[in-house]
């Protein structure tokens, strides 16, 4: 019993984390609205998460904790990176919404090949801040609380709930194939990708300024 709530208790605090309109949520859907890369984004983005929190519980999140100076630096730079690809894309997505016959090829948004995807996907994952305080500091501080024998489970109902949700963003967009049939739906949509990844470089570009 002790061992299956830690399995919940991971799968539960990761699935409350991971359901967020966010930058790298909304590419993901992106991606799996286009049928472009679903499958190679999904997998790298499952599997950030199990890395992530698999080195949180292993302890890279209580050493962190004691180098609160390497956090700030770390933290800052991921800001100034982070805002800087976010405003790329977001003025990318505004362009798009301008001329939404460019999701044929990618448009502005770049080459339409795997690699520029899977760079688009680590961007995503790895310049965003949040998703180091969230995985590996505070996952990583509630799974490493537990019993040695209980932490992979912890670790697994995590990595569960991480590629459930990844699956069903990716694969489950194309039931909304019908509606995006249509190019005013894609103007709708990169225009609301646009206001939240310029509100969101807005918001790091802050934190890398900030005291």
């Amino acid at each position: 019993m002790f061992f299956a709530s830690s399995f919940a208790s991971g799968f539960g605090l990761a699935a409350a984390l991971i359901v967020a309109v966010g930058a790298q949520n909304i590419f993901v859907l992106r991606q799996g609205l286009r049928q472009r890369h679903v499958a190679p984004v999904v997998a790298f983005c499952a599997l950030s998460d199990l890395l992530l929190v698999s080195a949180g519980v292993a302890g890279i999140g209580m050493l962190l904790h004691t180098l609160p100076g390497l956090v700030r630096q770390l933290t800052w730079g991921m800001s100034l990176g982070g805002a800087v690809f976010l405003s790329w894309y977001g003025i990318s997505a505004a362009r798009r919404a301008l001329a939404p016959g460019a999701l044929v090829t990618g448009g502005a948004e770049g080459p339409d090949t795997l690699a520029g995807t899977m760079g688009r996907a680590a961007a995503f994952t790895y310049l965003n801040p949040h998703v180091y305080l969230d995985t590996v500091l505070l996952m990583g501080a509630v799974g490493g609380a537990l019993p040695g024998g209980a932490r992979p489970l912890f670790v697994a109902g995590a990595a569960t709930a991480s590629a459930l949700w990844f699956v069903v963003l990716g694969y489950g967009a194309r039931l909304l194939g019908p509606v995006f049939a249509r190019p005013a739906a894609w103007r709708v949509l990169d225009s609301m990708v646009a206001a939240v990844m310029m509100v969101m470089a807005v918001m790091l570009a802050a934190r890398s300024v900030g005291p």
